[in-house]
C-alpha cells in the first residue's frame, strides 16, 4: 500500500544566520522556533504521518527546511544540488535517510542547481521552477530522471519570489494556488485560484481534504474551508521569516510501496 512517511529535520542552532534573498531580514527566536518545528511535526503525526528525522546538519542553519536537499517521484529520490553553494553541505544526510528507506537515488550533477523547493507535483504533471535557485542545466536534468517514470516536466520562471513553491502549491483536485501579485504568469496552469494572502498559497496535502497550512493565512483558510476542505493550522513565523512555509519543512514520500 501506499506509504505516509515524511522526512523532517531538526533546526540548526544557527538558524537565525539563515540565507534571506527577496525580504528584509528580522530577528528569528531559535528557541520559539524549534517548538513550532515540533508542533508541525506533532501535526503530521496526527494526521497519520510517520515522521522521518534526517541526521542533523547543525553547521548549515538552512537545513531544516528539508524539502530543497531533495525531489522524490514514485521511488525514485533527485538528490539535488543546492543553487546556493552555501546549502550543498546538507544533500548528504538526506541522501543517506532516503537510500535507507529503500528509494532508488540519483543525483542533479553540476553544472545543473536544482532546488526542492521549485518543483511541485500535481499528479504526473511535475513544474519546475526556473529562476534564482534551479538553473536549466537542473531542469534539464530532472526531466531525464524522472520522464521515464511517467512524468510530464513543465518549466516555468519564478522571478519574484525564492522557489515556486513560495509562490504555488495545489488542493487535492489540482487546483493550483497562488497569491497573485508573486504568480509570474499565472496562465501556465490549467486551473489557478487566487488566495488573499502570501502564506495562503502555501499547502501540505495530509490526505482525506485536510491541508497543513500556516496559521498566518487565516482568510485563505477560511476560503478553502468554504470550498469544502479542512484546514489544519499551524504557526511557524519564526521560519517565515527566512522565507520558508509549510512545504519547506518537510518532505512527503507518498509512493514507496513497501
Amino acid at each position: 500500500m501506499p506509504s505516509q512517511k515524511a522526512l523532517i529535520r531538526r533546526p540548526s542552532p544557527r538558524l537565525a544566520e539563515g540565507l534571506v534573498t527577496h525580504i528584509e531580514r528580522e530577528k528569528v527566536d531559535v528557541d520559539l522556533a524549534v517548538e513550532q518545528w515540533e508542533a508541525y511535526a506533532e501535526a503530521l503525526r496526527t494526521h497519520g504521518w510517520e515522521t522521518v528525522e534526517v541526521d542533523p546538519a547543525d553547521d548549515c542553519p538552512d537545513s531544516v527546511f528539508v524539502e530543497d536537499a531533495v525531489v522524490v517521484f514514485r521511488n525514485v529520490a533527485l538528490i539535488s544540488r543546492p543553487g546556493a553553494e552555501s546549502r550543498r553541505a546538507e544533500t548528504a544526510g538526506v541522501e543517506e535517510a532516503v537510500a535507507r528507506l529503500g528509494c532508488s537515488v540519483n543525483w542533479i550533477w553540476e553544472p545543473g542547481t536544482l532546488d526542492g523547493g521549485d518543483v511541485l507535483k500535481v499528479g504526473d504533471t511535475v513544474y519546475v521552477g526556473r529562476g534564482g535557485r534551479t538553473n536549466a542545466a537542473g531542469v534539464q536534468q530532472l526531466r531525464a530522471a524522472i520522464e521515464p517514470l511517467g512524468a510530464r516536466v513543465v518549466a516555468v520562471p519564478v522571478s519574484k519570489v525564492l522557489h515556486l513553491k513560495s509562490a504555488v502549491t495545489a488542493l487535492p483536485d489540482g487546483t493550483v494556488i497562488g497569491h497573485e501579485p508573486l504568480v509570474d504568469t499565472p496562465s501556465l496552469f490549467p486551473r489557478f485560484l487566487p488566495v488573499p494572502e502570501e502564506s495562503g498559497a502555501h499547502v501540505v496535502l495530509l490526505g482525506g481534504g485536510k491541508l497543513l497550512m500556516a496559521a498566518s493565512a487565516p482568510k485563505t483558510a477560511e476560503l478553502f474551508a468554504g470550498l469544502g476542505h479542512e484546514p489544519v493550522l499551524v504557526d511557524i513565523s519564526e521560519f517565515e521569516k527566512l522565507e520558508g512555509c509549510v512545504t519547506c519543512l518537510s518532505v512527503r514520500l507518498r509512493e514507496l510501496y513497501v
